[in-house]
């Protein structure tokens, strides 16, 4: 990853989806999108059949295991539907793991709340802790009602929303009940151990691709445990045994994200990846811990996200909606910084710092930030 910013990019992008990509990745993806190598074809029009594509594919695969260090016992699936299209294939594949039927559930913000609201359709869920009045810290894992002979635990590693992330192993608590986490906004943004999950999806859209394409990690032995009414397309089983390519992949998109792979290999893998990602937090963070209550974190110091970032601004303690927009009309118009208005069930301003911005461009965010207090506190 880059510290320094692409002088060809004008904007910067805090869109929390689609986000930006690697302008090194958009532009070879242009020089290729015509013609891929010398086959004359664009990666768009060849069949996902063809030994061209199989490569590409195969290629994407082995860097994900490369950069994740996925053991051996994992498959690695390119599969479609988005996070919302794995909140229904989870419980269809994994319900059925225990005679029980049940899954554990931990909300932790919206999107948690939302697997957990599509789990119930398959099967009995249990929520660990009741549902917040507000979503702003995790609950210790030893405050959590765990059930032995839960089928999956279920967690949304990072809450786009909300802005809460775990940075905690909790697999020690769990009774040695596979841990199922929804990634899809911190997966390729940091180090992780995979043995400790059952199964890891992510949608490639934040960190290491565009829209079309999720990403499945799941140890092989919870393949194959299938309800008996799991469409084809839905069933684990089915996909891993053809490789991601029962039906038609979205081939193009999967091309970029193994670009996206060999970009995040070029710049040092997951843990210099890591290391440029805390910086890019922490920089923001200490603008807004340092305001005198001007930008308020409404989230517990220990569960903030690293990649999405959320505040509000205040006037008198109180969350003010007329300088927000201020804030947001001259980020953009004056600064060329994209997208930093908050999701409309919270309000205020968000700021996604995923894989593709440079700390510079953080820093230019940052300087923005105490330029505007500055002149309005």
């Amino acid at each position: 990853m880059s510290l320094k910013r692409n002088p060809s990019r004008s904007v910067i992008n805090f869109s929390a989806g689609p986000s930006s990509l690697p302008y090194e990745v958009l532009e070879v993806a242009q020089r290729e999108l015509v013609a891929y190598g010398e086959t004359g074809l664009s990666v768009m029009e060849m069949s996902h059949r063809s030994g061209t594509f199989s490569k590409i594919i195969t290629n994407a695969e082995q860097n994900v295991r490369e950069l994740l260090n996925v053991p051996d016992n994992y498959s690695v699936l390119f599969l479609q539907g988005g996070g919302n299209g794995q909140f229904a294939c989870v419980p269809l594949n994994l319900m059925n793991l225990k005679p029980k039927r049940s899954a554990d559930y931990v909300l932790s913000g919206y999107w948690s709340e939302r697997a957990a609201n599509e789990a119930k359709k398959y099967g009995n869920v249990n929520l660990v802790f009741p549902k917040p009045a507000k979503y702003d810290r995790i609950p210790p894992v030893e405050e959590w009602n765990l059930d032995p002979e839960a089928s999956y635990v279920f967690i949304c590693d990072n809450e786009t929303i909300n802005g809460i992330e775990f940075h905690e192993d909790i697999t020690h608590a769990l009774n040695g009940v596979p841990l199922v986490a929804d990634c899809s906004s911190n997966l390729f943004s940091r180090q992780i151990d995979v043995s400790k999950y059952g199964l890891i999806f992510a949608g490639a859209q934040k960190n290491f691709g565009p829209a079309g394409v999720t990403l499945v990690i799941i140890r092989n032995d919870l393949i194959g445990h299938a309800i008996k009414e799991c469409p084809s397309i839905f069933d684990y089983k089915v996909q891993a045994g053809n490789n991601s390519l029962y039906q038609t992949p979205p081939t193009f998109a999967i091309y970029v994200c193994g670009l996206v792979f060999e970009w995040l290999k070029k710049h040092g893998g997951m843990e210099s990846i890591g290391k440029v990602n805390r910086m890019k937090a922490d920089a923001v963070y200490e603008v807004i811990d340092n305001s005198n209550g001007f930008y308020h974190s409404p989230i517990n110091p220990k569960d903030r996200s690293r990649v999405t970032i959320p505040f509000r601004l205040c006037v008198d303690g109180k969350p003010n909606e007329a300088l927000e927009k201020e804030f947001l009309a001259e980020a953009d118009k004056k600064n060329n910084l994209k997208e930093l208005k908050g999701h409309r069930s919270v309000g205020g301003i968000r700021a996604a710092i995923f894989n593709a911005l440079s700390l510079e461009e953080i820093e230019t965010l940052v300087f923005y930030m105490k330029d505007f207090q500055r002149r309005h506190q």
